[in-house]
C-alpha cells in the first residue's frame, strides 16, 4: 500500500506574484506550504505589467480612497525590501486643454453636474487637487513631492510636441515585475515552502477537514494533503473553482487584457511620460532596459482563454497613435521591437467599462463544507504584499500556530542593503571584478543585489565565467538561474528572469536553450532555490 501524503498546512495554486507572496508569508509564520504553478513562475499577469509600483493616480477619479491610500504606502515599503528591483521614477504629466475623462466616472459625473460648462474635460486645477491628495495621501517619506514644470526650459519637454508648455512632475516607483515573483518564490522556499513548477493541478476534493490535491508534474502524478487550499490562480481562478475544486464560484472574474509595446529609445533623459488622451484613457511611456521605451497600456474586456491574450494590431495602433499625439517626432510600426499582452484578472463589480472595473482585490473564504477555500480575485501588483497579509488573517482560524505579520520591510534575496545604494554596491562589483562594463555590473546588480557577487564567484576574467552566449549572459549566470531561481528553458532566462531577449538572436537564443535542457536534466544537478 502507498503510503499516505504528507500534511501541509497550505496548499497555494499559482505561481503568479500573489500566489508566491502568500507562499512567502506563509512559510515565515512558520506554516508549512506547498505551491504548484502549472508553468513557470509569472509566466502569465504578473510578468506582463506596466511594471510600476504605484497608487493608481487615475483611480481618485473612481473614489477608490482605500486602494490608492494602500497602494501608496506600499511603494516605499517595497522601495526598502527590494532596492536592486525597484527605485524611485519621477513621472512628467503635460497639461492640454484637450485631456477628457471617462464619461462614466465618479468624478466626471459629480462635476458635470456642478459645471456642465466643463463638458467632460480634466482641468489641471482638478490634475493637481488630485496630485495633492497623492502626496499626502500614503505618508510619503522617501520619494519627492510633486514640483511644477516648464517644458520649455526643462528637458523633459525636448521630445515633446511645442504645444505642451506646462507639466506637473510627481512620483511612483519601477519594479521588475516578474523577478519580484521569483525572489519571492526563492524566499519561500529558503523558509521551508515546496515550489512545484510545470506541475498542473488536476483535481482537488475535501476530505473531512482536509483537501486531497492531484497534481501532475516532471515526476508523474502525485497527491497532496493540506488544512487550507489557497486558490491564487489569477485569470484561471473561476476555471480552477469550476473544473478542479468542482465548487460555484462565490465571485466573478472579469479578463481585462492589457496591451503593451517596446520601441527603440525615443528620448534620452530617465523620467516617464504620463500621456492623457481625449478619450478620458492615459497611457505611460516608460525608460526601459536603458535602451528602449515601453509604452502601454490598453484596457480592453478579453474573450477567449487568457494564454491567448495577444497584442493585435489595432492595440498596437492606438498605442503609437496616441504616443504621437504628444511626442514631437511620430513614433510609427517601425519603431517597435517587441509587444506584449498580459490578462488582469480582476473583481467584477458590474463596471460599464473595462477601465473602470475596480482594480481592487476580493478574498472570498470557504469553509462551510470542510476545510477551508481561499480564492484570490483581482488585485494590482503594489499591494500584493497586503494582499498576503490580509488571505492570512482570514485563513487564521485554521491555522492557529501562525506567528504573527512580518514581512514589512523584510528584504527579499538580494536587497539588504540601502534604498539608495545601487551606485555604491555597482562600484563595490566593478572593483572585485574589473572585467565588467558598465552596462554589465548594471545589470547584475539589478538583477541580483547584494548575491551578484555569488553569481559570480571566484572569477578573476570574463573566461571564467564559461560559455558567453552574448548580452552579457554567461555559463556562470546561467547555472545560478537554473539551480537557485527555477528556470527550465531559454524562454524563462531572455523573458522573465531578464529582458535581455530584447538583445539576443535567435540562434543565440536557441544555444542557450540547449545548454539549459541539458543542464536541467543533467544527474545531480540541484534545481531548485536554495
Amino acid at each position: 500500500m502507498a503510503a499516505e501524503a504528507e500534511i501541509t498546512d497550505l496548499f497555494v495554486v499559482g505561481g503568479g506574484i500573489n500566489g508566491c507572496g502568500i507562499a512567502r508569508d506563509a512559510a515565515g509564520r512558520g506554516l508549512s506550504v506547498v505551491l504548484a504553478e502549472q508553468g513557470d513562475l509569472a509566466s502569465a499577469t504578473s510578468s506582463r505589467s506596466t511594471k510600476l509600483f504605484h497608487g493608481g493616480l487615475r483611480y481618485l477619479e473612481y473614489f477608490e480612497f482605500r486602494l490608492v491610500r494602500e497602494a501608496l504606502e506600499e511603494r516605499e515599503t517595497l522601495l526598502v525590501a527590494m532596492p536592486h528591483i525597484s527605485w524611485p521614477m519621477r513621472f512628467v504629466l503635460p497639461i492640454s486643454p484637450e485631456m477628457r475623462f471617462e464619461s462614466e466616472t465618479p468624478t466626471s459625473r459629480l462635476l458635470s453636474a456642478m459645471m456642465p460648462w466643463m463638458r467632460g474635460r480634466r482641468p489641471a486645477w482638478l490634475i493637481r487637487l488630485g496630485l495633492l491628495f497623492y502626496d499626502t495621501l500614503g505618508g510619503r517619506g522617501i520619494l519627492p513631492a510633486t514640483r511644477a514644470l516648464d517644458l520649455t526650459r526643462d528637458p523633459a519637454g525636448a521630445p515633446l510636441q511645442p504645444r505642451f508648455t506646462r507639466a506637473y512632475e510627481y512620483s511612483d516607483c519601477w519594479v521588475e515585475d516578474s523577478r519580484l515573483v521569483v525572489l519571492n518564490a526563492r524566499d519561500a522556499a529558503a523558509r521551508g515552502a515546496r515550489i512545484l513548477t510545470r506541475t498542473r493541478v488536476v483535481s482537488a476534493a475535501r476530505e473531512g477537514d482536509l483537501w486531497r490535491v492531484a497534481v501532475e508534474g516532471p515526476e508523474g502524478r502525485r497527491d497532496y494533503r493540506a488544512r487550507a487550499l489557497v486558490n491564487a490562480g489569477g485569470p484561471w481562478v473561476e476555471r480552477i473553482i469550476r473544473d478542479v475544486v468542482h465548487a460555484e464560484a462565490r465571485g466573478g472574474v472579469r479578463l481585462v487584457r492589457g496591451s503593451h509595446i517596446v520601441t527603440r529609445r525615443l528620448y534620452d533623459h530617465d523620467r516617464c511620460y504620463f500621456f492623457q488622451g481625449t478619450d478620458g484613457r492615459i497611457i505611460f511611456a516608460i525608460p526601459y532596459e536603458q535602451d528602449f521605451t515601453l509604452i502601454g497600456t490598453t484596457d480592453m474586456d478579453h474573450r477567449g482563454p487568457p494564454e491567448a491574450a495577444r497584442c493585435t494590431e489595432e492595440e498596437r495602433d492606438y498605442l503609437l497613435a496616441f504616443a504621437s499625439r504628444y511626442f514631437a517626432k511620430p513614433v510609427t510600426a517601425e519603431d517597435v521591437v517587441w509587444s506584449y499582452s498580459g490578462v488582469r484578472p480582476l473583481y467584477d463589480d458590474g463596471a460599464s467599462s473595462a477601465t473602470a472595473a475596480t482594480r481592487d482585490y476580493v478574498l472570498t473564504l470557504d469553509a462551510e463544507a470542510g476545510a477551508p477555500l481561499l480564492s484570490v480575485f483581482g488585485g494590482k501588483i503594489t499591494t500584493y504584499r497586503r494582499l498576503a497579509e490580509a488571505a492570512l488573517a482570514k485563513l487564521a482560524p485554521f491555522t492557529p500556530r501562525a506567528s504573527g505579520a512580518w514581512t514589512a520591510r523584510a528584504p527579499l534575496p538580494g536587497g539588504d542593503f540601502p534604498h539608495d545604494g545601487v551606485a555604491a554596491l555597482t562600484a563595490r562589483l566593478r572593483a572585485r571584478y574589473p572585467f565588467l562594463s558598465g552596462y554589465w555590473a548594471g545589470r547584475l546588480i539589478r538583477a541580483y543585489g547584494t548575491e551578484a557577487e555569488c553569481v559570480l564567484g571566484p572569477a578573476a576574467t570574463a573566461a571564467d565565467l564559461g560559455r558567453d552566449f552574448g548580452a552579457t549572459l554567461t555559463e556562470a549566470e546561467v547555472r545560478w538561474l537554473v539551480t537557485r531561481e527555477f528556470a527550465r528553458d531559454a524562454e524563462d532566462i531572455l523573458w522573465r528572469r531578464s529582458k535581455l531577449g530584447l538583445r539576443m538572436t535567435p540562434e543565440q537564443a536557441a544555444e542557450l536553450d540547449g545548454f539549459v535542457g541539458e543542464l536541467v536534466h543533467a544527474p545531480g544537478v540541484i534545481t531548485s532555490a536554495a
